[in-house]
């Protein structure tokens, strides 16, 4: 049985996940992975948007929002690990995913080791490399900093790199909520996250072994991730599409949510050949669904 709506609760991998399950029974369905430190709810705006064509999923990785922490050593095999058995207990065997920085290294190592389990990729605002001898030193500064000094410090710096500086006056809502998801996250979450991207590794002499379509979206003003990193994983990818979004940096779904979903809904069209995805009055809308059913019912009863 399928349970609808927001902050639902799930047993897998010995502990409890977190996850919002919308849209259609019998559709595509679409997974999307948060990146660090965030939760499931940076994806709300694609969740609306597409609930209407698609089957729309976002889950808290163990130890974000209102998942777990569990007693395993946090890895992107682990994570990686946890997405699969979350789609067995939900009974699903085909998903597409659209990860966001920490969320593309998961679904970056998910369709590497069960290629057979996804129908397209999403990369948005990531790479495929390890991190650099400097990065990993910044993470280990940056749990010395949550450690000692709390994470509303580490949240008030955080920021300063998620958002496009024009973002700081029109994107205030979201800022907010950024900090909130942060500050709701434990230091020990935090701390074990930080160690398990700094241990990870690289996926980037495999990318050319992908073989499902692959879209790569990135803020034109990430510093994180910047597009010149996204254009080097478009071109180990067979056939991948990218985008550049304009006006936005590392959080580009919630700083240009409209630029970042129409993207999706073309490439989601493309992926599923569902050409009314594009067409709000197409025929696979919910209303319209609703009405052909009742028209045949009508003329059943005519006969």
């Amino acid at each position: 049985m399928r349970y609808f709506g927001n902050n639902i609760k799930l047993f897998v991998n010995n502990l409890v996940v977190s996850y919002t399950d919308q849209g259609l029974d019998d559709a595509p369905v679409i997974i999307f992975i948060h990146s660090f430190p965030l939760n499931k709810t940076m994806w709300n705006y694609q969740v609306e948007a597409l609930m209407g064509r698609f089957r729309v999923i976002a889950y808290d990785i163990r130890g974000h929002g209102n998942s777990d922490v569990g007693s395993d050593y946090f890895s992107m095999d682990l994570f990686a690990n946890d997405l699969i058995q979350f789609m067995d207990m939900l009974k699903i065997k085909k998903a597409s995913l659209c990860g966001l920085s920490m969320g593309g290294y998961i679904a970056l190592n998910a369709v590497e080791n069960y290629p057979e389990r996804f129908d397209a990729l999403v990369l948005s605002d990531t790479n495929c490399m390890v991190d650099s001898p400097e990065v990993k030193e910044k993470r280990m500064k940056a749990i010395h900093n949550i450690l000692e000094n709390g994470v509303g410090n580490y949240a008030e710096e955080s920021v300063k790199n998620l958002f496009a500086q024009e973002s700081f006056s029109t994107h205030e809502d979201e800022i907010i909520s950024v900090k909130e998801m942060i500050c709701n996250t434990s230091e020990e979450s935090l701390s074990c996250t930080l160690l398990a991207l700094a241990a990870r590794n690289g996926t980037c002499n495999r990318l050319f072994l992908i073989d499902v379509p692959v879209l790569i979206l990135v803020g034109e003003e990430d510093k994180i991730t910047p597009p010149k990193v996204s254009l080097q994983m478009h071109e180990s990818i067979k056939d991948s599409v990218m985008y550049i979004i304009p006006h936005a940096a590392h959080l580009s779904n919630m700083e240009q949510p409209e630029q970042y979903n129409e993207q999706l809904m073309r490439f989601f069209a493309q992926v599923y050949k569902m050409r009314e995805v594009l067409n709000p009055e197409g025929s696979n809308s919910i209303f319209v669904q609703m009405r052909e059913k009742i028209m045949m019912l009508l003329s059943i009863n005519s006969i």
